[in-house]
Parts: C-alpha cells; sequence; structure tokens
C-alpha cells in the first residue's frame, strides 16, 4: 500500500518485437499476448482520464489506483521491531522483552499459537482502512490490506501448508454480506501461493465483544465456541496453519481457534491480521 509515486513510465516492452518466439509456442501467441497487454493499459488509461484514481481513504487524487496519498500514508502505524517474538505485539523498546524475546503476557502464559504478526498498529490511522472494509462495504479494501499483512508475515506464510479465516458468526456475515476475514485470507494466500480453506473452521455460537474482559471471562465466553466443518481433520493433520484475521486484540479468540485445529491434528498454527491493539501496559514504556 505504499505512498502514491510520480505516474509510472510507460512500458515500452509491450510493442516491441520478440527476438525470438519460445519453443513450441505458436508465432502468433506473442503477439496475441502483446495485443492484450495493450489493450488492458489502454484500458485503464481511459478509466483513470475519465475516473482519476483516488486516495483509499480521502478524495486526494493519486497516480495509481488502490494506493494511498502521502498524507494518509504517513498516518499509518506500522509494526516494525521490536515486538513479542510470539505474540508480536509491539515493545516501545527492546528492554521490554525477556530474554527469550517475550512480552510479560506470554511469558507468563504462553498462547497455543507458535506466532502472531500484524501489519498495522489499531490506531485511528489503521481504523480509517478497517472500519469501512469491515462495516462500509469497502471490500476493495481486501487487496491492499492483505499486501501490508503477506509483507509483515512474510516468514509465516512461507511456512505455512494452508491458509484459513477466524470465522464469523453466520448471522454477521448476513448482515454484513460478507466475511472481511475470508477475503483476507483469499488474498494472501493468493499473494503466497498457498490454498486458502475459507470454511475450515466455523462459529458454532455468537460471542460478545471481549476486548475489556478479563483473560479468565474471555476464555469462559470462547469455550466450545468453535469447531472444525465436516472433514476439516484430514485437511490439517500434520499441516501449519496459518490463521488469518482482521484485528488481533488479546489474541483470545485467535487462541481458541488454535486450540481446535491442534486437538484436530495441526503440526502448529500462525496468526496474521492486518492490524494490532497494542498492549497499553508496554505503550508507557515501562520495562517488564
Amino acid at each position: 500500500m505504499p505512498a502514491s509515486a510520480s505516474p509510472p513510465s510507460r512500458d515500452r516492452t509491450a510493442i516491441a518485437p520478440d527476438a525470438a518466439a519460445p519453443a513450441g509456442r505458436p508465432p502468433w501467441a506473442a503477439a496475441g499476448a502483446r495485443l492484450g497487454a495493450g489493450l488492458a493499459a489502454a484500458l485503464r488509461a481511459a478509466r483513470d482520464a475519465l475516473l482519476p484514481p483516488h486516495c483509499l481513504t480521502c478524495e486526494a487524487e493519486v497516480a495509481v489506483q488502490g494506493t494511498l496519498c502521502a498524507a494518509c500514508f504517513r498516518g499509518l502505524g506500522f509494526i516494525t521491531a521490536p515486538l513479542c517474538a510470539r505474540c508480536g505485539v509491539p515493545f516501545a523498546h527492546a528492554g521490554q522483552a525477556d530474554a527469550q524475546g517475550l512480552c510479560p503476557g506470554c511469558a507468563a502464559d504462553p498462547p497455543p499459537f507458535a506466532a502472531a504478526r500484524a501489519a498495522l498498529r489499531y490506531d485511528a490511522g489503521a481504523k480509517r482502512l478497517l472500519l469501512p472494509f469491515k462495516h462500509g462495504d469497502r471490500t476493495d479494501l481486501a487487496a491492499p490490506l492483505a499486501a501490508q499483512m503477506a509483507r509483515a508475515g512474510a516468514a509465516l506464510l512461507a511456512r505455512a501448508d494452508l491458509v484459513a479465516p477466524v470465522p464469523a458468526h453466520w448471522r454477521r456475515r448476513l448482515a454484513r454480506r460478507y466475511d472481511q476475514a475470508a477475503l483476507l485470507a483469499r488474498a494472501v494466500a493468493r499473494l503466497g501461493g498457498r490454498p486458502c480453506v475459507p470454511d475450515l473452521l466455523r462459529r458454532t455460537r455468537a460471542t460478545p465483544p471481549l476486548g475489556e474482559r478479563g483473560a479468565a471471562e474471555r476464555a469462559a465466553l470462547l469455550a466450545g465456541a468453535f469447531a472444525l466443518r465436516r472433514g476439516g481433520a484430514a485437511r490439517v493433520a500434520g499441516r501449519r496453519v496459518l490463521l488469518v484475521d482482521d484485528v488481533l486484540t488479546s489474541g483470545a479468540t485467535a487462541g481458541a481457534c488454535a486450540r481446535v485445529l491442534l486437538a484436530a491434528g495441526a503440526a502448529a498454527v500462525d496468526v496474521l491480521a492486518a492490524a494490532r491493539v497494542p498492549d497499553p501496559r508496554l505503550a508507557a514504556g515501562a520495562a517488564p
């Protein structure tokens, strides 16, 4: 989701003759490919002339469709090191990690997933992308968000055998008409060349928001809230699963899903989210 830059130079290779057609390929195939590429470029140019590209989160014009203007890009808080090696929560400074690189929460009570990562801090800048995506029918935001997730979780994606979303309850899917985590999972899997199983897990019952609740209450509310779809055990047995969600808060929901997958025989579970809610206890910069 890079900030808008100067317009890209015209691709002149689209009209340059081939030195030689690949063996076994009809001579007209290369010409057809060049014609198709040229037509696509012309259609994009016509679209941009009629409907100039705009920033994903404001009305500012940008050079390339699907990007942010410089001001909105600067408003995003990308998560980078230092961060917890396990849950991915950002640190204010490296001194907040223990000798194993863990935050106090993971050191005291390790989550069932092996590692979690997120692209953005869940702050005002991230909300300008995620709230329209979740509640405003802005499904076009899945692709740029997934691109940043694939960057932040490159190591997790590279070692994954399959990708699956944290499931929404069917009533929520019906109300929104789409499942935002499933859209992200498909896009991330496509970028990483991994299979996506969007219906691997199901939410057996609706659960209330967990953000302000304690660990014991979150665990009680999530107990039995997730299950594998029929035939899911055969899909996960011995495989490493990458769970995808839009926002990671305490990790309780991802942890509940991970326990179901591990009980079914998954080798390991990692978690990748578009945004991560920082731990306010760490944001102040105090050492653990």
